[in-house]
This record gives structure tokens, sequence and C-alpha cells, in this order.
């Protein structure tokens, strides 16, 4: 089964960000990439996570090697 490398760009509204966020985050499919978030985010942004699904669903994914560990890559949270 390959995995995905997403790009997740995620608004968060002011005050908890100023500008909302951008996920980068390999996964096998959007349901792990959403509680892989969920996971690494607890507490910061929880209340923001109705959309969090459609998001993922709209971002740009590449295929991968299925041999990649699935994880958080990076998150840039304002």
């Amino acid at each position: 089964m390959p995995k995905y490398f997403y790009v997740i760009d995620h608004f968060v509204p002011f005050p908890s960000s100023e500008y909302g966020g951008l996920w980068n985050v390999i996964a096998k499919d959007n349901h792990e990439c959403f509680d892989l978030i969920v996971k690494h985010d607890q507490k910061e942004n929880n209340k923001h996570y109705s959309g969090l699904m459609t998001n993922i669903e709209k971002s740009r994914r590449f295929v991968l090697d299925q041999s990649e560990q699935s994880c958080v890559v990076d998150s840039f949270i304002t």
C-alpha cells in the first residue's frame, strides 16, 4: 500500500492563530493523516478540527515509497 506526502493548508481563525498554518504529513490515507495531526496537536487547535478533514481532502498529495514511516513531518502554525 503506498503512502502519501500531504501538504495541508489549515486555516485557524484569530485569536487562536493570525493566519492558520501548514501541515506536512506522511500517511497511508486521509483518516490516518487526520489522526496524526490530532495526536500531534492535541490541545492547540482542537476546536478547529471540524474543517480539518475537508482541508485534508483538498490538499496536495504526493505518492511516496511504501517504506516511509507515517508521521507529521513538519507544521507551521502562526
